[in-house]
């Protein structure tokens, strides 16, 4: 089982940038919850977004909600995280998480992405 995160680099301030997470290796993708968490330098790896089965069913930490938006691919087994009007408080290395429960703790998550770096400058 593998996830891997890419979409990552230097952004400036107000732009966007778009994270993907391709899986390899589940038998059913589609039953997982899949989540991003993000760590800056320093500090704890942090919940930013998770979604269900589809589409239908989100969430956001409270710093994101109106600017990122999380979905997924099942057909090709991938999860997007589309962040826009990032700020430098956004820079961080993002993970994309895979679980069997649609939960915010990190520690739930059975499967990790390597993780991949935005930057936002100012």
């Amino acid at each position: 089982v593998q996830l891997q995160a890419s979409g990552g680099g230097l952004v400036q301030a107000g732009g966007s940038q778009r994270l993907s997470c391709e899986y390899s290796g589940f038998t059913l993708f589609s039953r997982y919850f899949m989540a991003w968490f993000r760590q800056a330098p320093g500090k704890e790896r942090d919940f930013v977004a998770r979604i269900g089965w589809s589409d239908i069913t989100t969430s956001y930490t409270d710093s994101v909600k109106g600017r990122f938006t999380i979905s997924r691919d099942n057909a090709k087994n991938t999860v997007y995280l589309q962040m826009n009007s990032l700020n430098p408080g956004d820079t961080a290395v993002y993970f994309c998480a895979a679980a069997t429960t649609y939960t915010t703790l990190p520690r739930a998550y059975d499967y990790w992405g390597q993780g991949t770096l935005v930057t936002v400058s100012s």
